[in-house]
């Protein structure tokens, strides 16, 4: 019997050796898959970045151009009650205007040049008629001439499709000083 349990002792030990070495080869294949898995990603990831990357720097400049230096100053102005220019006489606008300048430099040369900006404003609603005013494209051009007239009242240079308020193909801008005039907002328009 001794010969016997020497033999089932050892043929018991290879038994579970053999299921340890396929569990062993097992687990080895799945740590293999899963490193191999996460450097493919990470090169996958690391690729696309880079790609990112690179069309980043084609698009900085450009984005770069078009931010300010400064935050915008606004200005505003006081409210102005203006007869329209319908038949009869009897319609009007109270307006509310504030100017979107370039910087705080601007606000105080429109500021020299706010008592003839004013009565120029007054000029050119006073020639609108109340169906000019209350549709959009109307507020559109009102703000555009207005633009047109500060920028005409303080020196600077203005396209021929601002200063005539058509639609008109825009020309190059001529090489002078940019408009500091960035936008004219309306506060309050209400047309009785």
């Amino acid at each position: 019997m001794s010969a016997a349990a020497a033999t089932a002792t050892a043929a018991a030990p290879e038994a579970p050796r053999k299921k340890s070495k396929k569990l062993l080869f097992i687990l080895l294949g799945v740590v293999v898959l899963a490193i191999a898995g996460a450097g493919a990603a990470l090169f996958i990831l690391k690729k696309n970045t880079a790609e990112d990357d690179y069309g980043d720097d084609d698009h900085a400049p450009a984005v770069e151009h078009s931010k300010p230096k400064t935050p915008p100053t606004f200005l505003p102005l006081e409210n102005m009650v203006i007869n329209l220019a319908d038949p009869g006489g009897n319609r009007f606008v109270q307006v509310g205007l504030t100017l979107q300048l370039q910087d705080a430099a601007t606000e105080t040369a429109v500021k020299a040049f706010l008592p003839s900006i004013r009565s120029n404003v007054l000029m050119l609603i006073s020639q609108r008629t109340a169906d000019e005013m209350l549709g959009i494209k109307g507020k559109e051009k009102l703000a555009a001439d207005i633009i047109a007239t500060i920028s005409r009242e303080m020196g600077y240079a203005v396209p021929e499709s601002d200063a005539e308020g058509q639609d008109a193909p825009r020309k190059k801008k001529a090489k002078g000083a940019p408009n500091p005039v960035q936008a004219v907002l309306f506060s309050s328009f209400i047309v009785q």
